[in-house]
């Protein structure tokens, strides 16, 4: 009994030195687990980042997408493991001498002068910027108001800058090393130090096979310009400056792209994402432990455009061609207009003033903007300038439909009202003025006598000086504004004003001097489109849109509507709204539409050699403007069509283009592009339009 009573206790004391040695080897291993993975988190870091939302997509109005993103690699660099690395300086050193060989270009937004004598350039940059480089003078217990010079020798003193290296290679390692230690400093609101932007894949591989601690990859979008037309209209995108940073956009990320000219600055608002934030650990060796969206990034909204590409391509074509054509050979048998270097046109749905196409010659690819800004900044022709929107020009003759406008609603002239032409307006002679029709002064001929309508389609001067004289100024000035000659288009984009020839007009240019009263020569200049009347082409379009639309104008308007990224909802829809309204009696409409048709049809008419064959019928009117630059007359044509039920309105106008019948030879492309695809600018639904 005794015996069995010590087997029992011994049994029980055994099992309890298993358990126990079972549980102490349990503990040992849990210890030694967690131990293990303390060490390797102990060097950790958690970093947060702003993940950059794509833009939006900008399409034309059949959903054809013009400017869209495609995905790129930025090199990027976390100071945190960079400078826990061996040999930091021959490191940098190795990394920045491939950059070199494979032309990839290094950032930094160091703001001292690259050579000497070491100057500050902090003028370049926002005040929340310069806030942080005084953060970062004062982290080191340096003066904030020390000057570059010293700021240059202590960063390569504590830099450890070898003393063999060329001033540019000691000033680059500088200015890396700033960069990384800048988002090192607690409490700095910076993400990641961006080294270099879309990087190849090639060479990405490069980079990183060079095993440079820190370097890391980083995945994002870049603009995509899927069309080299539409330039001037499309703008392109750029790193945001000091202004619109604190002045635009103070809630984006201080390195955000933003649209600098045209719809990508217009339509910012729309084609801006949300960005996302992105939580990342790290540890000193580089390998990421962990990665996690605190908040995901959501594209921008799609914008959907009043143009049609395929009609947008036709109108440059054309008017590149006319061009290159009178460059080369001239018109006329003075051989006038070789120095024709500029020009525009823009096509507007007459209906609504919605715009199809609008062109500017000379332009540039839009994908090479940024390359090419400095050529194109010297180059002839100004290709920067939107020629259709910020180009003003005088008129010439397309203007004489407000002075007949004008004489019929105001001064009781009648379009059968009869002018013998003389030739030369004989009335202010004795004053010294005595300016002659554009036939006589070519020919020495007459247009005999004319009716408003006849005079309308053979563009006669002489008729328009003895109708403007009863005219009151005022009321010719009227009639043109509510036309839209001389006021805002309602277009979203940047666009010229312009002036109308009227007294204030002309005391306000010529203040001060003696020539700053009005005068009846002023009087008779002003009603052939001369004097001091200046205008954009959109606007010479938007006046002969009202003329169709009998005296309604319709705003301007290059946005068709705004969706959601992923084209499921409708953000923003554009409606057609009036600007002005010029009421015309039946009479005057009549006489404008039969006129401006004339100027295709009759044998005389100064668009007939050009347009008289033309399927369907078009009212149109050409002019010739003299300006002060010398050289070869300027061109302009406007037209509509069909002429009795209005679809499409036109404006051509070429700097020295000589004649403006000419540009009929733009026009005509550009009709048949769109009466032979009309159907297609009614609305249509495809993968990219929400239903």
């Amino acid at each position: 009994m005794e015996r069995r009573a010590r087997f029992r206790t011994g049994v029980f004391v055994a099992v309890i030195l298993v358990i126990m040695a079972l549980f102490t080897f349990r503990l040992y291993a849990l210890q030694t687990s967690l131990t293990e993975e303390e060490i390797r988190t102990s060097n950790s870091l958690t970093i947060w980042t702003t993940v950059d939302a794509a833009r939006g997509k900008i399409l034309d109005r059949n959903g054809t997408v013009m400017v869209g993103n495609r995905a790129s690699y930025n090199l990027i660099m976390i100071g945190y493991v960079f400078f826990n690395g061996p040999s930091p300086n021959e490191s940098l050193l190795e990394l920045l001498a491939l950059c070199d060989e494979l032309g990839i270009d290094v950032e930094s937004d160091f703001p001292v002068s690259e050579t000497r004598p070491y100057t500050y350039t902090l003028e370049d940059y926002s005040e929340a910027w310069q806030s942080y480089f005084r953060k970062f003078l004062t982290s080191r217990g340096w003066d904030p108001d020390m000057s570059a010079q010293n700021l240059m020798r202590n960063l390569r003193e504590d830099y450890n800058i070898p003393d063999g290296l060329t001033e540019e290679e000691a000033y680059r390692l500088i200015a890396v090393r700033f960069e990384l230690e800048l988002r090192t400093i607690e409490g700095m609101p910076l993400d990641n130090y961006i080294l270099a932007r879309d990087v190849s894949s090639e060479d990405l591989a490069a980079v990183m096979e060079l095993g440079v601690p820190g370097v890391l990859v980083e995945t994002t979008t870049v603009r995509e310009y899927n069309t080299t037309y539409a330039a001037h209209l499309l703008g392109h995108t750029g790193s945001m400056d000091a202004y619109e940073y604190e002045n635009l956009y103070p809630d984006y990320a201080m390195d955000a792209v933003v649209g600098k000219e045209g719809v990508e600055y217009t339509f910012e608002k729309y084609l801006h994402g949300t960005d996302g934030l992105l939580e990342t650990t790290i540890l000193s060796t580089g390998e990421v432990l962990e990665q996690k969206y605190l908040s995901t990034p959501e594209p921008g909204n799609n914008v959907e455009l009043t143009i049609d590409l395929g009609l947008q391509m036709t109108a440059e074509n054309a008017l590149a061609q006319v061009i290159q054509n009178l460059q080369e050979n001239g018109v006329g048998s003075k051989k006038e207009g070789k120095d024709a270097d500029s020009g525009a046109v823009v096509v507007l749905d007459a209906t609504n003033n919605e715009v199809l196409a609008m062109a500017s010659y000379p332009t540039y690819d839009p994908a090479r903007y940024n390359l090419d800004f400095n050529e194109l900044a010297e180059a002839d022709g100004n290709p920067l300038l939107n020629h259709a929107l910020q180009g003003l020009y005088p008129p010439g003759s397309i203007y004489k439909m407000v002075t007949a406008t004008a004489a019929m609603e105001f001064a009781n002239v009648g379009a059968y009202y009869q002018v013998t032409d003389q030739g030369v307006f004989t009335k202010y002679e004795l004053q010294g003025y005595a300016p002659a029709c554009h036939i006589w002064r070519s020919s020495g001929r007459t247009h005999g006598t004319v009716n408003m309508m006849q005079a309308l389609a053979v563009s006669c001067n002489y008729y328009f000086y003895e109708v403007g004289l009863q005219v009151a100024t005022e009321n010719v000035d009227y009639v043109a504004e509510r036309l839209g000659l001389g006021e805002p288009t309602g277009i979203e984009l940047y666009e010229e004003t312009g002036t109308r020839a009227n007294a204030e007009t002309k005391a306000e240019v010529f203040a001060g001097t003696d020539m700053a009263a009005w005068v009846d020569g002023d009087k008779l200049q002003a009603s052939i489109g001369q004097s001091l009347n200046s205008f954009t082409p959109l606007q010479m379009a938007c006046y002969v849109s009202a003329l169709a639309n009998q005296g309604t104008r319709y705003k301007a308007t290059l946005l068709s509507r705004v969706v959601s990224w992923d084209y499921q909802d409708l953000i923003l829809e554009s409606q057609p709204e009036i600007a002005s309204q010029l009421d015309m009696d039946e009479k005057t409409v009549a006489c404008i539409n039969e006129g401006m048709k004339m100027t295709v049809s009759d044998y005389s008419g100064a668009a007939n050699s050009y347009l008289s064959d033309y399927p369907i019928a078009v009212a149109a009117k050409t002019g010739t403007a003299q300006h002060g630059s010398g050289g070869s007359d300027n061109a302009s044509f406007v037209c509509y069509a069909p002429a009795d039920d209005p679809q499409i309105a036109i404006a051509v106008y070429v700097e020295h283009g000589a004649q403006g019948g000419n540009l009929a030879n733009v026009v005509r492309p550009i009709l048949d592009a769109f009466f032979s695809q009309e159907s297609k600018y009614e609305t249509t639904y495809n993968e990219n339009t929400v239903q």
